[in-house]
């Protein structure tokens, strides 16, 4: 993949209005829906590695604002804090249950609160941590003119193949920018729906 030499982007606020209506009407659904797997994955938690359930970690959103993101714990109490996410199934750091978690993508959950929030959107550039930020060129910072998401482009196609902190995990971010649409996103949320149930390039 080229790095771009220029970009040219143009919010559309009958898009942003209505891409914001689905996701709040889509998380509040879900998070009822999922009440029961949320449940029956925190007394898991609990009884493997005790509390606390819920992970916080900071992470860049829109405009490069620092927000708090919210996922079910998966790593190791001592072990959890601002540092590469695992990238494998033999990271030391993730506990059983938390394997499991991660690779139904269950530990995902608790983003749909973000959603609800406004930090997040249902489809958008994935948050990265501020001290990955830090390192990026300048033309990587136009991921930050969208909403950051739950799925994109990368989680369902290269999630295994191309590390998400990578330039090319920016290009394919710009790629989504410039082809954001109602049809896109009920694309991506399809084909995330597949990627969750077949756990492929989950781990």
């Amino acid at each position: 993949m080229q790095r771009p030499t220029y970009f040219v982007y143009r919010e559309r606020s009958g898009y942003r209005h209505l891409r914001r209506t689905m996701d709040v009407v889509i998380a509040l659904v879900a998070l009822i829906l999922l009440a029961p797997v949320m449940v029956a994955a925190t007394i898991a938690i609990v009884l493997e590695d005790g509390f606390p359930v819920i992970f916080r970690q900071s992470r860049v959103g829109r405009f490069e604002r620092i927000f708090t993101i919210y996922k079910l714990r998966t790593m190791k109490r001592e072990k959890c804090g601002s540092e590469y996410t695992p990238r494998g199934d033999g990271d030391p750091r993730v506990t059983h249950v938390g394997r499991w978690l991660r690779r139904l993508s269950i530990d995902e959950i608790p983003q749909l609160v973000n959603v609800l929030r406004g930090d997040m959107a249902l489809v958008g550039p994935r948050p990265e941590m501020p001290f990955i930020v830090a390192r990026y060129e300048s033309w990587q910072h136009v991921r930050h003119l969208v909403t950051p998401g739950i799925t994109c482009i990368w989680q369902t196609e290269y999630r295994s193949t191309v590390p998400l902190d990578r330039p090319e995990a920016t290009q394919l971010d710009l790629e989504y920018i410039r082809r954001a649409s109602p049809m896109t996103d009920g694309a991506l949320l399809a084909r995330t729906l597949g990627a969750v149930i077949s756990a492929r390039g989950a781990y």
